[in-house]
């Protein structure tokens, strides 16, 4: 498959067919891990303005996503490897959902879709997630609110702190179980 490099994250699909399998995850992962951001992805789409976004990404542990919500767009995830919580927020930063992902066969749901503008996070369970996404263009940066009450990507020790806040209210949400999904079984 033919790719055209954005920046050490974001990869563009070329081809008029766009295949994806192990050589293109693999390559995925090294991106992701090379990068500050842990994270790289290849665009199914060809521009910001399409009206369908599809992704591959992958998704190195340690990576911080901060919590956000995006105005008008619904997003949904397929696992294709590794396994995730999607943590759902209110508007003050307090835990109302969990939803307990994996690739088919890991026992976890291995697809949801958000069709609220609801803050959410990840919370990574394996070294890696690999995730096809798929959400309603156009992109639009202002259509994405970073959520108050998180730290910033650039404050790297307070992210950390923050997410092992997050384990913990995680933990006390389910009732110290891990079982998770606990809304919506």
């Amino acid at each position: 498959m033919n790719l055209r490099k954005l920046n050490d994250e974001v990869f563009i699909a070329v081809d008029p067919i766009v295949r994806i399998g192990g050589d293109e995850v693999a390559l995925l992962k090294r991106q992701a891990q090379a990068n500050p951001r842990k994270r790289a992805r290849i665009c199914a789409h060809k521009t910001n303005e399409d009206t369908l976004h599809e992704m591959v990404i992958a998704i190195a542990a340690g990576s911080y996503i901060h919590p956000h919500r995006h105005v008008g767009k619904s997003e949904s995830f397929h696992i294709v490897e590794g396994e995730v919580d999607i943590i759902v927020f209110d508007e003050a930063g307090a835990i109302v959902d969990i939803v307990d992902m994996g690739a088919l066969g890991s026992g976890r749901k291995f697809y949801y879709r958000l069709s609220e503008s609801a803050f959410h996070t990840l919370l990574l369970r394996t070294e890696f997630l690999v995730v096809h996404e798929v959400t309603n263009g156009p992109f639009l940066q202002d259509r994405t609110v970073l959520a108050p009450f998180a730290p910033r990507e650039d404050e790297q020790l307070a992210a950390r702190d923050y997410m092992a806040r997050v384990e913990e209210n995680a933990a006390r949400f389910r009732g110290g179980s891990k079982s998770g999904d606990r809304k919506h079984d």
